[in-house]
């Protein structure tokens, strides 16, 4: 079942969804399925799966150093499939420009038609380690609408070299990114929020949002966008805190702004296990009130370990 047809069976109650990122080379499954058993007590209609894109590493060949390109992780569309196959859940698949040309986008996106995979979520990707800015693949897309525009196409039966007939045609569902506090790369705020309406028209389902800790800004980013047209199902992203270095770490990688009551109160804390229970009690209220502001589904960024969402959705849910 696609995200959006969930959201409309739900009839207006707040849905529970996770995010998972796919073990690192050389890690079992069952690792994955021991984070993901706990949470699915809370009826999860669909949880997301990450995907990595390639990363360069240095091998010694008689003492000079070749840089070759790897994966870390193992593929997304196999443990959406494996997901799938276990807890008779949906999965969304996260499909990127960056590392693909579109003949390998197109192919990932056949495996997931053939496999029953309805809905994937549409994303530029960041830029290599070695990159200042995002440079798209020999052969792939700069934009995430231009993504977006190409999964319609198949949605429509048109393919980078071929047309095929109705009976065969995909049907994805297509979730994108939206940023509350804007994109890293954006100007402004009106201008994150026109980009965002591209997608929309591309064809973008529906949208997630970066995380954030203020809900006021998740309610302001949803009633401009209003404004602005966009008229699609806006999920909020949320992840509690769990570390002190989270302070420091978040506002660089995500360029989000922290509450200071919620600052105050991990400056407080003695030692991680502190930081991690005031994480889980600020999320509880924060989850709370998104529930009672109408958010139709609430997402949670997990990165792969469970205990604190479980706590959390067991107070929410």
């Amino acid at each position: 079942m696609k995200v959006t047809e969930h959201i409309e069976k739900a009839n207006g109650r707040t849905l529970f969804s996770f995010e998972i990122i796919p073990p690192k080379k050389g890690k079992n499954i069952q690792e994955l399925y021991d984070n993901i058993d706990p949470l699915m007590e809370f009826n999860p209609p669909f949880i997301d799966v990450t995907t990595s894109r390639e990363e360069y590493v240095y091998v010694d060949r008689d003492g000079l150093l070749d840089r070759k390109i790897t994966r870390m992780r193992p593929g997304t569309v196999g443990i959406c499939a494996a997901i799938k196959h276990k807890y008779n859940v949906d999965t969304v698949p996260h499909v990127l420009c960056g590392g693909f040309s579109k003949e390998e986008t197109e192919y990932l996106l056949v495996d997931c038609h053939y496999l029953g995979i309805e809905n994937v979520m549409a994303l530029r990707g960041d830029a290599m380690s070695h990159q200042k800015y995002f440079e798209p693949s020999n052969g792939g897309h700069h934009y995430a609408c231009d993504l977006v525009k190409q999964i319609q196409d198949l949605n429509k039966g048109k393919y980078l070299h071929d047309v095929i007939e109705a009976d065969d045609k995909a049907d994805f569902c297509v979730g994108v990114a939206g940023y509350p506090e804007k994109h890293i790369e954006a100007p402004s705020l009106k201008s994150d929020l026109k980009r965002l309406k591209e997608k929309v028209e591309a064809g973008a389902n529906y949208v997630v949002t970066q995380m954030f800790f203020d809900n006021s800004k998740y309610f302001a980013f949803v009633e401009a966008a209003r404004q602005a047209g966009i008229n699609v199902p806006i999920i909020p992203g949320i992840k509690p805190i769990a570390i002190s270095r989270h302070l420091q770490m978040l506002p660089q990688v995500f360029k989000i702004d922290l509450p200071e009551s919620l600052i105050s109160e991990v400056e407080k804390c003695k030692n991680n296990k502190e930081v991690r229970q005031v994480g889980i009690e600020w999320c509880i209220q924060q989850s709370k009130e998104l529930m009672e502001g109408g958010a139709p589904v609430l997402h949670y960024y997990s990165m792969g370990k469970s205990s604190n969402i479980e706590k959390i959705a067991r107070k929410v849910f």
